[in-house]
């Protein structure tokens, strides 16, 4: 009978674990509505968004993995002969994290910095954070009432903080991060 070796039993956790990631992103992600109105001369971004849900992602967030989720918004002037020239390009940041003694999951806005709420599952985390409203995007001095804009939204997630030991296993690693198409719309002015 041969002897396995430490090293060889790394390497296996380490291919397992990538693995695990990678499959982790799997599923739908997409914008699924979005539009803005206007509030005392400010726009506000109102959108619903699908993040993947499955057991890869629950198996990862309790090993400690934190994941973030960007929504990016671009107000561009349409021309005619030339490319767009970017009016606003902004993006609201969440983390989800798990907490094991709560046995709950963490919304934190502003990538940790700002408001936290907490959400007995998965399923309520992801539509909390795909859920953007009343979020000001754009001022009215910003823009030329004779001119044409469009708006652009996108939702991402990406890898965000690991704990210890996987960060030891998959330092050289950044390639977990998954985008939604652009779900663009012209802007009423």
């Amino acid at each position: 009978m041969r002897a396995i070796s430490i090293p060889s039993i790394l390497l296996a956790c380490l291919f397992a674990a990538t693995g695990a990631l990678a499959n982790a992103l799997d599923g739908v992600l997409e914008v699924r509505s979005a539009y803005v109105n206007v509030d005392h001369g400010v726009f506000k971004l109102h959108t619903r968004v699908q993040y993947p849900e499955n057991e890869d992602i629950r198996a990862a967030l309790t090993d400690g993995v934190t994941l973030m989720f960007d929504v990016e918004a671009v107000v561009a002037r349409e021309r005619n002969y030339w490319f767009d020239a970017q009016v606003v390009a902004v993006t609201l940041r969440r983390e989800l994290s798990y907490h094991a003694v709560s046995n709950r999951y963490l919304v934190r806005d502003g990538g940790g910095g700002g408001r936290q709420d907490s959400y007995a599952t998965l399923h309520e985390a992801l539509d909390a954070i795909g859920t953007v409203d009343d979020w000001p995007v754009l001022v009215e001095p910003q823009i030329s009432p004779d001119a044409r804009y469009r708006v652009s939204v996108r939702a991402s997630v990406r890898r965000g903080r690991l704990p210890d030991t996987l960060r030891v296993l998959m330092f050289w690693t950044d390639s977990w991060h998954r985008a939604s198409e652009w779900y663009s719309w012209s802007l009423p002015v």
